[in-house]
């Protein structure tokens, strides 16, 4: 779900490049990685959001967790900031979008999974060695690129 400070930005600047804060988290546990499969374009996803003014990175992703799969994690681990062209997103709005994302690793959460339906069609556990194909472009896949190397 988009903040409202940005849907208040886009009246202004209508589809013009926007540079956005986001924060992410892959969630693993033996050897496997949790996706959700996003509602607005069918893809499978890590999980996470934009930045709400005022709000710290692991606010965001402590929010995003517990709102889009029910979860609250219990150590998060910083991974690795991702930004430039791969960050660089054209939305199924016409929004054009440059990311700056930091991605947190978590093995360890409370709470049951419970997905968000407005937002997230299914979460599923897939192999780190057998991702599925259809995974949320660029910014998901470049996220992804070598993780099997990670967990």
């Amino acid at each position: 779900m988009v903040p409202e400070y940005v849907s208040n930005l886009r009246n202004y600047i209508g589809h013009d490049p926007l540079l956005l804060v986001a924060a992410g988290t892959i969630i693993y546990k033996d050897r496997k990685i949790l996706l959700q499969k996003r509602g607005d374009n069918g893809t499978w996803s890590i999980h996470g959001g934009c930045l709400e003014l005022g709000e710290t990175i692991e606010e965001t992703v402590r929010r995003e967790l517990k709102e889009e799969i029910g979860i609250t994690p219990i150590n998060l681990k910083f991974y690795k900031i991702f930004s430039g062209e791969d960050m660089h997103c054209i939305c199924a709005s016409g929004d054009e979008v440059y990311y700056v994302n930091v991605i947190f690793l978590c093995d360890e959460y409370e709470g049951e999974l419970k997905q968000d339906d407005d937002e997230v069609v299914e979460l599923k556990w897939f192999d780190v060695d057998n991702l599925p194909d259809n995974i949320n472009t660029p910014v998901d896949k470049a996220i992804l690129e070598g993780i099997d190397k990670v967990i």
